[in-house]
Protein backbone atom coordinates (compact mmCIF):
# COMPACT_ATOMS: atom_id res chain seq x y z
CA UNK A 1 0.00 0.00 0.00
CA UNK A 2 1.62 3.07 -1.12
CA UNK A 3 -0.43 6.76 0.74
CA UNK A 4 -1.98 9.21 -1.26
CA UNK A 5 0.28 12.35 -1.38
CA UNK A 6 -1.97 15.26 -0.05
CA UNK A 7 -1.04 18.27 -2.43
CA UNK A 8 -0.51 21.24 -0.28
CA UNK A 9 0.64 23.12 -2.65
CA UNK A 10 -2.06 22.74 -4.95
CA UNK A 11 -4.34 23.22 -2.28
CA UNK A 12 -2.78 26.33 -1.17
CA UNK A 13 -2.67 27.53 -4.98
CA UNK A 14 -7.14 27.08 -5.11
CA UNK A 15 -7.18 29.14 -1.82
CA UNK A 16 -5.27 31.79 -2.87
CA UNK A 17 -7.15 32.20 -5.94
CA UNK A 18 -10.41 32.01 -4.46
CA UNK A 19 -9.54 34.48 -2.09
CA UNK A 20 -8.25 36.92 -5.11
CA UNK A 21 -12.08 36.53 -6.62
CA UNK A 22 -13.54 37.15 -3.21
CA UNK A 23 -10.89 40.09 -2.52
CA UNK A 24 -11.75 41.77 -5.95
CA UNK A 25 -15.92 41.95 -5.34
CA UNK A 26 -14.48 42.89 -1.68
CA UNK A 27 -12.88 46.09 -3.24
CA UNK A 28 -15.54 47.15 -5.45
CA UNK A 29 -18.19 46.85 -2.72
CA UNK A 30 -16.20 48.56 -0.42
CA UNK A 31 -14.14 50.96 -2.09
CA UNK A 32 -11.08 49.78 -0.77
CA UNK A 33 -8.75 46.60 -0.49
CA UNK A 34 -8.26 44.58 2.85
CA UNK A 35 -5.08 45.61 4.40
CA UNK A 36 -2.20 43.33 5.49
CA UNK A 37 0.24 45.05 8.09
CA UNK A 38 3.61 42.66 9.29
CA UNK A 39 6.03 44.36 11.50
CA UNK A 40 9.57 42.44 11.13
CA UNK A 41 12.01 43.42 13.84
CA UNK A 42 15.74 43.32 13.24
CA UNK A 43 17.22 41.14 9.87
CA UNK A 44 16.77 37.40 11.15
CA UNK A 45 17.38 35.83 7.23
CA UNK A 46 14.15 32.92 7.95
CA UNK A 47 12.08 36.00 8.92
CA UNK A 48 13.41 38.43 6.25
CA UNK A 49 12.37 35.28 3.44
CA UNK A 50 8.66 34.95 5.48
CA UNK A 51 7.99 38.63 5.24
CA UNK A 52 8.96 38.94 1.94
CA UNK A 53 6.44 35.83 0.41
CA UNK A 54 3.93 37.26 3.21
CA UNK A 55 4.05 40.31 1.30
CA UNK A 56 3.87 39.04 -2.11
CA UNK A 57 1.30 36.75 -1.94
CA UNK A 58 -0.52 39.51 -0.20
CA UNK A 59 -0.13 41.81 -3.26
CA UNK A 60 -0.97 39.16 -5.41
CA UNK A 61 -4.33 38.22 -3.66
CA UNK A 62 -5.28 42.31 -4.39
CA UNK A 63 -4.54 43.30 -1.24
CA UNK A 64 -2.38 45.87 0.76
CA UNK A 65 0.72 44.93 2.25
CA UNK A 66 2.01 47.50 4.68
CA UNK A 67 5.11 46.34 5.84
CA UNK A 68 7.56 47.99 8.99
CA UNK A 69 11.04 46.41 9.08
CA UNK A 70 12.11 48.07 12.87
CA UNK A 71 16.24 48.02 13.82
CA UNK A 72 16.86 45.16 15.95
CA UNK A 73 17.55 47.23 19.01
CA UNK A 74 14.45 48.39 19.07
CA UNK A 75 12.66 48.72 22.53
CA UNK A 76 9.23 47.40 23.57
CA UNK A 77 7.61 50.93 23.62
CA UNK A 78 8.59 51.98 20.39
CA UNK A 79 7.27 48.69 18.97
CA UNK A 80 4.14 48.58 21.11
CA UNK A 81 3.71 52.20 20.69
CA UNK A 82 3.51 50.99 16.64
CA UNK A 83 1.04 48.29 17.57
CA UNK A 84 -1.20 50.95 18.87
CA UNK A 85 -0.76 53.25 15.60
CA UNK A 86 -2.31 49.86 13.73
CA UNK A 87 -5.06 48.66 15.82
CA UNK A 88 -6.09 52.75 15.22
CA UNK A 89 -6.00 52.60 11.55
CA UNK A 90 -8.68 51.59 9.62
CA UNK A 91 -6.49 50.69 6.66
CA UNK A 92 -5.36 47.57 8.59
CA UNK A 93 -7.64 45.00 8.63
CA UNK A 94 -4.73 42.19 10.16
CA UNK A 95 -1.70 42.54 12.04
CA UNK A 96 1.12 40.20 11.86
CA UNK A 97 4.45 40.39 14.08
CA UNK A 98 6.93 38.23 12.63
CA UNK A 99 8.27 35.81 15.57
CA UNK A 100 10.71 35.06 16.67
CA UNK A 101 11.46 38.49 18.02
CA UNK A 102 14.81 39.91 19.50
CA UNK A 103 15.39 38.32 22.45
CA UNK A 104 14.97 41.51 24.80
CA UNK A 105 11.59 42.17 23.64
CA UNK A 106 8.79 41.05 25.66
CA UNK A 107 6.73 38.59 23.03
CA UNK A 108 3.89 37.95 25.17
CA UNK A 109 3.28 42.11 25.78
CA UNK A 110 3.41 42.64 22.08
CA UNK A 111 1.10 39.68 21.26
CA UNK A 112 -1.22 41.20 23.87
CA UNK A 113 -1.40 44.50 22.30
CA UNK A 114 -3.06 43.48 19.15
CA UNK A 115 -6.07 44.22 18.80
CA UNK A 116 -8.15 40.71 18.94
CA UNK A 117 -10.11 41.45 16.28
CA UNK A 118 -7.15 42.16 13.85
CA UNK A 119 -4.79 39.18 15.33
CA UNK A 120 -5.27 37.30 11.79
CA UNK A 121 -2.37 34.87 12.89
CA UNK A 122 -4.88 33.54 15.86
CA UNK A 123 -2.36 34.45 18.85
CA UNK A 124 -4.17 36.47 20.96
CA UNK A 125 -5.83 34.59 24.02
CA UNK A 126 -9.10 36.26 23.56
CA UNK A 127 -9.28 34.42 20.21
CA UNK A 128 -8.05 31.42 21.70
CA UNK A 129 -10.82 31.54 24.26
CA UNK A 130 -12.89 31.87 21.27
CA UNK A 131 -11.93 29.00 19.50
CA UNK A 132 -12.34 26.96 22.76
CA UNK A 133 -15.94 28.32 23.23
CA UNK A 134 -17.37 27.66 19.68
CA UNK A 135 -17.12 31.37 19.14
CA UNK A 136 -16.26 33.17 15.91
CA UNK A 137 -12.79 34.58 16.31
CA UNK A 138 -9.44 33.90 14.47
CA UNK A 139 -7.74 30.34 14.10
CA UNK A 140 -4.08 30.29 14.07
CA UNK A 141 -3.28 29.96 10.20
CA UNK A 142 -1.26 26.50 10.33
CA UNK A 143 -3.86 23.90 12.08
CA UNK A 144 -6.63 26.06 10.09
CA UNK A 145 -5.12 24.87 7.02
CA UNK A 146 -4.39 21.26 7.74
CA UNK A 147 -7.97 20.88 8.43
CA UNK A 148 -8.47 21.73 5.16
CA UNK A 149 -6.20 19.37 4.13
CA UNK A 150 -7.87 16.87 6.41
CA UNK A 151 -10.79 17.36 5.05
CA UNK A 152 -9.89 17.14 1.09
CA UNK A 153 -9.42 13.57 1.90
CA UNK A 154 -11.56 12.80 4.61
CA UNK A 155 -14.72 14.85 4.18
CA UNK A 156 -16.44 13.76 7.71
CA UNK A 157 -13.97 13.52 10.53
CA UNK A 158 -17.34 12.87 13.12
CA UNK A 159 -16.17 10.05 15.11
CA UNK A 160 -12.42 9.14 13.95
CA UNK A 161 -9.98 9.20 16.18
CA UNK A 162 -7.24 11.63 16.08
CA UNK A 163 -4.02 11.78 17.76
CA UNK A 164 -2.27 15.55 18.20
CA UNK A 165 1.78 15.15 18.56
CA UNK A 166 2.54 18.73 20.50
CA UNK A 167 0.85 20.68 22.69
CA UNK A 168 2.07 24.46 21.63
CA UNK A 169 -0.01 27.11 21.76
CA UNK A 170 0.57 27.82 17.84
CA UNK A 171 -0.16 24.77 16.82
CA UNK A 172 -0.66 21.69 19.10
CA UNK A 173 -4.02 23.07 21.29
CA UNK A 174 -5.77 24.76 18.64
CA UNK A 175 -5.54 21.60 16.13
CA UNK A 176 -7.16 19.50 19.44
CA UNK A 177 -9.68 22.13 19.40
CA UNK A 178 -10.41 22.40 15.66
CA UNK A 179 -10.66 18.71 15.74
CA UNK A 180 -13.15 18.46 18.46
CA UNK A 181 -15.05 20.57 16.66
CA UNK A 182 -15.17 18.42 13.82
CA UNK A 183 -16.60 15.77 16.54
CA UNK A 184 -13.50 13.76 16.46
CA UNK A 185 -12.20 12.08 19.72
CA UNK A 186 -8.99 13.83 20.20
CA UNK A 187 -5.72 12.71 22.09
CA UNK A 188 -3.22 15.57 22.41
CA UNK A 189 0.59 13.75 23.15
CA UNK A 190 4.16 15.28 23.11
CA UNK A 191 7.53 13.51 23.09
CA UNK A 192 6.85 12.58 27.11
CA UNK A 193 3.96 10.80 26.47
CA UNK A 194 4.21 7.40 28.11
CA UNK A 195 4.05 4.56 25.02
CA UNK A 196 3.52 6.96 22.42
CA UNK A 197 3.97 4.78 19.97
CA UNK A 198 0.97 2.59 20.80
CA UNK A 199 -1.27 6.01 21.05
CA UNK A 200 -0.84 6.74 17.82
CA UNK A 201 -1.30 3.27 16.37
CA UNK A 202 -5.21 3.89 17.11
CA UNK A 203 -5.43 7.17 15.45
CA UNK A 204 -7.47 7.35 12.38
CA UNK A 205 -5.82 11.21 12.14
CA UNK A 206 -2.71 11.73 13.27
CA UNK A 207 -1.25 15.41 13.08
CA UNK A 208 2.61 15.90 13.69
CA UNK A 209 3.71 19.06 15.36
CA UNK A 210 6.55 17.84 18.00
CA UNK A 211 9.47 19.48 15.60
CA UNK A 212 11.74 17.02 15.98
CA UNK A 213 13.41 15.28 12.31
CA UNK A 214 11.33 11.49 11.87
CA UNK A 215 10.39 10.79 14.96
CA UNK A 216 7.24 9.21 14.19
CA UNK A 217 8.21 6.11 12.80
CA UNK A 218 5.48 4.06 10.22
CA UNK A 219 5.49 1.22 12.17
CA UNK A 220 3.82 3.71 14.25
CA UNK A 221 0.91 4.33 11.81
CA UNK A 222 -2.01 2.94 11.79
CA UNK A 223 -2.84 1.28 8.27
CA UNK A 224 -5.03 3.46 6.26
CA UNK A 225 -4.65 6.24 8.19
CA UNK A 226 -4.35 9.77 7.57
CA UNK A 227 -1.15 11.70 8.31
CA UNK A 228 -0.56 15.59 8.52
CA UNK A 229 3.38 16.20 8.94
CA UNK A 230 3.68 20.18 10.25
CA UNK A 231 7.35 19.49 10.83
CA UNK A 232 9.73 21.33 8.99
CA UNK A 233 13.28 20.23 9.99
CA UNK A 234 16.53 21.59 8.59
CA UNK A 235 19.22 18.49 8.19
CA UNK A 236 22.19 17.03 6.33
CA UNK A 237 19.48 15.52 3.53
CA UNK A 238 17.57 18.87 3.27
CA UNK A 239 14.11 19.72 5.08
CA UNK A 240 12.25 17.15 6.75
CA UNK A 241 9.09 16.80 8.70
CA UNK A 242 8.18 15.16 12.10
CA UNK A 243 6.93 11.75 10.20
CA UNK A 244 9.49 9.54 8.64
CA UNK A 245 8.31 10.07 5.30
CA UNK A 246 9.48 6.89 3.77
CA UNK A 247 8.38 4.46 5.82
CA UNK A 248 4.83 6.14 6.38
CA UNK A 249 4.21 6.05 3.09
CA UNK A 250 4.33 2.84 2.97
CA UNK A 251 1.89 1.91 5.26
CA UNK A 252 -0.92 5.41 5.62
CA UNK A 253 -3.81 5.95 3.55
CA UNK A 254 -3.01 9.83 3.00
CA UNK A 255 -0.08 12.06 4.23
CA UNK A 256 1.50 15.24 3.63
CA UNK A 257 4.92 15.36 2.45
CA UNK A 258 7.53 18.22 3.79
CA UNK A 259 7.97 20.89 2.16
CA UNK A 260 4.70 20.73 -0.07
CA UNK A 261 2.35 19.97 2.43
CA UNK A 262 1.44 22.12 5.46
CA UNK A 263 3.37 24.83 4.66
CA UNK A 264 1.93 26.52 1.82
CA UNK A 265 -1.40 26.49 3.53
CA UNK A 266 -0.22 28.52 6.29
CA UNK A 267 0.31 31.78 4.06
CA UNK A 268 -3.24 31.20 2.54
CA UNK A 269 -4.94 30.69 5.23
CA UNK A 270 -3.02 34.03 6.45
CA UNK A 271 -4.44 35.93 3.38
CA UNK A 272 -8.46 34.24 4.34
CA UNK A 273 -8.07 35.78 7.85
CA UNK A 274 -7.12 39.21 6.80
CA UNK A 275 -10.66 38.97 4.00
CA UNK A 276 -12.43 37.69 6.77
CA UNK A 277 -11.22 40.69 9.46
CA UNK A 278 -12.01 43.45 5.96
CA UNK A 279 -15.55 41.63 6.04
CA UNK A 280 -16.26 41.60 9.72
CA UNK A 281 -15.02 45.19 9.90
CA UNK A 282 -17.11 46.51 6.65
CA UNK A 283 -20.06 44.80 8.31
CA UNK A 284 -20.38 42.40 5.01
CA UNK A 285 -20.47 38.78 4.82
CA UNK A 286 -17.27 36.97 4.38
CA UNK A 287 -17.70 34.08 0.62
CA UNK A 288 -15.57 32.12 2.61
Amino acid sequence: MTATIIDGKAHAARLRATIATHVAAFREQAGRAPGLAVVLVGEDPASSVYVKSKGRATREAGMESIEHRLPADTDDATLLALVETLNADPAVDGILVQLPLPKHLDTQAVLLAIDPDKDVDGFHPVNAGRLATGMPGFVPCTPLGCVMLLKSVLPDLTGLDAVVVGRSNIVGKPMAQLLIAESCTVTVAHSRTRDLPARVRQADIVVAAVGIANFIEGDWIKPGATVIDVGINRTEAGLVGDVDFAEAVEVAGAITPVPGGVGPMTIACLLRNTYVSACRRDGVEAAL
